[in-house]
């Protein structure tokens, strides 16, 4: 008896646009949302509120299931509003990561990849301690999850899906 098969994030019905217009253009949202509400401060509450409203209607964008988008933004928006606390708080950062396995239906073999952004997670704090030194941790983590994720989207491809490797010798 065979697994059943994996859904796929391509392969749902979408009521406007394309996949990669929505993936490309929801991961833009959510990421410079992200950037300017942990940019913001006190004399720039504007910042912030654009920054969320930007991450929020970037995860409603993705292609995904519904229910889906709704836990991505429930847990991804609070952990990037307390961003603005400085390099302490920069684990947070795996719930967004993980909203993103949800999101893209990443099977369960995919979510190990989470160990990498955790361990960035707990070393960058102790590097990074200060508030000054929020961009370059967030450089950092954010290269740390960037490549998690690609990571997530090879090992969940299935292995009959992937390009063979030619021989050329």
């Amino acid at each position: 008896m065979s697994a059943p098969p994996e859904a796929r994030t391509q392969d749902l019905p979408l009521r406007w646009g394309s996949h990669t217009s929505r993936v490309v253009g929801g991961a833009i949202l959510i990421i410079s949302g992200a950037v300017a509400a942990a940019g913001s401060d006190t004399f720039a509450l504007w910042l912030l509120a654009a920054g969320v409203l930007a991450h929020v209607v970037g995860w409603c964008v993705m292609p995904s299931n519904g229910w889906r988008r709704v836990v991505a933004v429930t847990i991804s928006t609070p952990a990037v509003v307390l961003l603005l606390t400085g390099p302490k708080f920069i684990g947070l950062l795996v719930l967004p990561y993980v909203a993103w396995l949800l999101v893209r239906h990443r099977p369960a073999r995919s979510y190990p990849t989470v160990t990498f952004v955790v361990a960035a997670a707990v070393i960058l704090p102790r590097i990074y301690a200060d508030y000054n030194g929020m961009l370059p941790a967030l450089s950092i983590e954010s290269a740390v999850i960037f490549a998690s994720a690609w990571a997530a989207s090879v090992v969940a491809t299935p292995r009959h899906s992937r390009r063979p490797h030619r021989d050329i010798s």
